[in-house]
């Protein structure tokens, strides 16, 4: 089985590790680890030695999508407001009505301690995108025997779908990705100003806002850029309803409190509700 990771260390580079083990055990001498990354990312992060081959795309977007089209499954581990803007990016996809028969393994999972963060990540998803969304992925906690078992069982599905769609088993030529899930997105004022965070039924497009929205709170929060174009110019306008961006600051601010996102000082909103 080949793995597929963002390329870095940590998390990224732990299945690769693991798998390079098993397969020199098992006297595998084909298998791959496929590191996708992109230039804003690479520059200050270098892939570890295990990627081969390493793939570098465009942009965010095209990278996202890489690992979609790629795998055949996906584990999600612990992380912080990147790993929730991902996850509003898969699921957005995966309730598309066009995808709705196409399967796809989703494992969120980690140690026992991780426990809260899934908790708050479900409930985050409950409360803006709704239960159908949270059906889309199982969370297994302290139990990597079960995940690997889950994993395989979706993969038997997906290798009967690709059969059955006549459809490439390297690369997922069926997913539909909306073409708002491939544009670039640069947050920014500007670009804060043009989105609408509101309550919706249509969750694929819900999904691909509230993605949107969390780059722009991470950028004001973290990114150097960010925090200065805040600082000179204030806070972002951004229309929306009140719940759901107070769902996402209790978000990210939970992940400052764990220590999963850096904060540049106390977290404090860097939008205002455009009038």
């Amino acid at each position: 089985m080949d793995v597929v990771t963002g390329c870095g260390p940590g998390a990224m580079k732990g299945p690769m590790e693991g798998a390079a083990i098993a397969h020199a055990k098992q006297r595998i001498k084909d298998g791959r680890y496929i590191g996708i990354t992109e230039p804003g990312i690479i520059a200050s992060e270098a892939p570890n030695a295990i990627v081969d081959p390493l793939v570098i795309m465009p942009d965010i977007e095209k990278r996202l999508e890489a690992f979609v089209r790629l795998c055949h499954g996906i584990i999600i581990f612990p992380g912080g407001a990147g790993t929730a803007e991902e996850l509003m990016y898969l699921l957005g996809i995966l309730c598309h009505p066009d995808n709705a028969h196409i399967p796809f393994p989703l494992i969120l999972t980690g140690p026992a301690a991780s426990q809260t963060f899934f908790l708050q990540l479900d409930a985050f998803v409950r409360s803006t995108l709704g239960d159908a969304a949270a059906a889309k992925y199982q969370i297994i906690l302290d139990d990597p025997e079960k995940v690997a078992t889950e994993l395989n069982k979706g993969l038997l599905a997906v290798k009967a779908s690709r059969e059955t769609l006549a459809n490439a088993y390297y690369f997922n030529r069926s997913l539909f990705i909306p073409p708002v899930f491939q544009q670039g997105f640069t947050p920014s004022h500007e670009a804060g100003a043009g989105l609408e965070v509101r309550q919706s039924a249509d969750i694929p497009a819900f999904a691909a806002t509230l993605r949107r929205f969390f780059s722009c709170v991470v950028w004001g929060n973290v990114k150097p850029d960010g925090v200065a174009a805040v600082e000179k110019f204030g806070p972002f306008p951004v229309t929306g309803d009140v719940e759901v961006l107070n769902a996402v600051d209790e978000l990210v601010k939970a992940f400052g409190h764990q220590g999963r996102m850096r904060l540049v000082g106390d977290y404090i909103p860097v939008y205002r509700l455009a009038q």
